[in-house]
């Protein structure tokens, strides 16, 4: 039998695996697994185990949100790449965005399938300042709402607690300035909202479309939001979000495998939606396909 290391983060999301976990594992012996699961027990618990034991098998499953996911591919990258298992995502989380990305299902059961019936997809990963991250790496506005929102809201409201605590972080909206260098190019610019990106959902709404994303081009693309001077910039900006029409009077918008940001003072990141740390100097990488993730089948 195949060995399988099944990772659950217990109160991710609504908590419903604790439901249906017995089913899970089933599933995954009636396919040929030998599982071992493991409950998370503490932040970093998951890439310590993977670094200490994840080359004895030949899947790494995760079941939680995406901070749950970053940690899985965090030890999964301390491994050499020709020891690195597959890997399969059971999207439990409040938002999701790297399962919207590649299609993974949301359904529990769905996933559960795909695991057992899909393909393996290598994929791009980012690297912050040394840090890993699956899809996004953000500073500015509405940035830190994915980590400050109360568990509590989140599991009673779901992404209605993201849009809260949205509203109530707009008083804080500040310009920013930065200076931003990629393949050769200089932008530096006032700016609300920034992005190093390598996906086509975003704190659960549709950015760039998958004409422009591949998540194994070895690109990711950067987005800086300029800061608005009026109320009509506002509102522009706001429509031109809405219609996803990216005018280059409100964006800067660029792929690069290397973009490296200056600001004035420290700035707070976040990477996969969890605290990324504060610096006034940023070095993003794109690291081409390290690991390969199992998607819907083509038919």
């Amino acid at each position: 039998m195949k060995k399988m290391l099944f990772f659950v983060n217990p109160v991710a999301g609504k908590e419903e695996m604790r439901h249906q976990l017995m089913d899970t594992i089933s599933c995954f012996t009636a396919n040929g697994y030998d599982v071992l699961c493991h409950p998370t027990q503490k932040p970093r618990d998951i890439p310590e185990f993977i670094a200490a034991r994840g080359a004895e098998f030949d899947m790494i499953v995760t079941c939680g949100g995406d901070g749950t996911l970053n940690e899985t591919v965090s030890g999964m990258m301390e491994l050499p790449e020709h020891q690195r298992p597959l890997l399969g995502y059971i999207p439990a989380g409040t938002v999701n965005d790297f399962a919207s990305s590649l299609h993974i299902p949301k359904n529990l059961p769905e996933a559960v399938r795909n695991i057992v019936e899909g393909e393996p997809f290598p994929v791009d990963l980012g690297c912050f300042n040394g840090q890993y991250f699956t899809y996004v790496a953000a500073f500015g506005a509405f940035t830190k709402v994915s980590y400050a929102t109360p568990h509590a809201s989140k599991q009673a409201l779901g992404r209605a607690a993201y849009i809260l605590e949205g509203i109530r972080s707009l008083k804080d909206i500040r310009p920013i300035h930065v200076a931003a260098e990629a393949n050769g190019q200089r932008i530096e610019d006032d700016v609300i909202l920034g992005m190093v990106t390598n996906a086509t959902s975003v704190g659960g709404f549709k950015a760039l479309d998958d004409s422009v994303v591949k998540m194994d081009d070895g690109l990711n693309e950067i987005i800086l939001v300029k800061a608005p001077k009026g109320l009509a910039d506002y509102n522009a900006l706001l429509a031109s979000l809405a219609t996803r029409d990216f005018n280059p009077e409100y964006f800067h918008i660029l792929q690069s495998d290397h973009v490296v940001m200056e600001f004035r003072e420290p700035v707070a990141w976040t990477l996969d939606g969890e605290y990324g740390g504060e610096s006034n100097h940023v070095e993003v990488l794109n690291v081409s396909t390290p690991v390969r993730v199992i998607v819907p089948a083509q038919k």
